[in-house]
C-alpha cells in the first residue's frame, strides 16, 4: 500500500468517526437543551420564591445592599422578583425559549452590577448562567419545547 493510499484511508475513516460522532452529538442537542433550560430555571425561580419569604427583608435588601440603575428600591425589589418567577417558567416550558433567556440574561447582567460585594465565586456562578443564557438564546430550546410545538 503506497503512503498516499494510506493517508488517504486514514483520513476518510478519520472523516467517517467524526461524522458519527457529530450526528450522535446532534440527537443529544434536545436533551442538553432541556437541561441547561431546567438548571438555569431552578437557580432563578429559586431566588424568586426566597424574595417571597420575607418581602420586608427583600426590600430590605434593595433599599441597602443592591444598587439597581435607575429604579427606586421598592420597584426593583418588585420586577427583580417578578422576573424571577415568571421568567424561569417559560424557560421550563420552552415558551418564549429566546425571550426569556434574553430577559433573564439582561436581568443576571443587572444582578452582577448591582451587587458591588459579589465574591468572586458569585461572579463565576452568574457568568456560568449567562453563558447557559446566551446558549438558548442563539441555538433555542431543543425539540423537548413548546415553541417547537407552535411552530409546527
Amino acid at each position: 500500500m503506497s503512503t498516499t493510499t494510506l493517508s488517504y484511508s486514514l483520513f476518510a475513516r478519520a472523516a467517517r468517526i467524526n461524522a458519527a460522532v457529530a450526528q450522535f452529538c446532534d440527537r443529544l442537542q434536545s436533551l442538553a437543551a432541556l437541561a441547561i433550560r431546567v438548571y438555569v430555571a431552578r437557580v432563578f425561580l429559586l431566588s424568586g420564591l426566597t424574595k417571597l419569604d420575607d418581602w420586608s427583608l427583600t426590600v430590605a435588601l434593595f433599599e441597602n445592599e443592591y444598587r439597581v440603575p435607575l429604579l427606586s428600591p421598592a420597584v426593583a425589589a418588585l420586577a427583580g422578583t417578578a422576573a424571577e418567577l415568571a421568567l424561569p417558567v417559560l424557560l421550563l416550558l420552552g415558551l418564549g425559549t429566546r425571550f426569556a433567556a434574553l430577559a433573564l440574561f439582561a436581568f443576571n447582567v443587572v444582578a452582577v452590577i448591582s451587587y458591588p460585594d459579589l465574591s468572586d465565586a458569585g461572579l463565576k456562578d452568574h457568568v456560568l448562567w449567562g453563558a447557559l443564557l446566551a446558549v438558548l438564546a442563539v441555538y433555542g430550546p431543543g425539540r423537548l419545547a413548546v415553541d417547537r410545538w407552535l411552530a409546527r
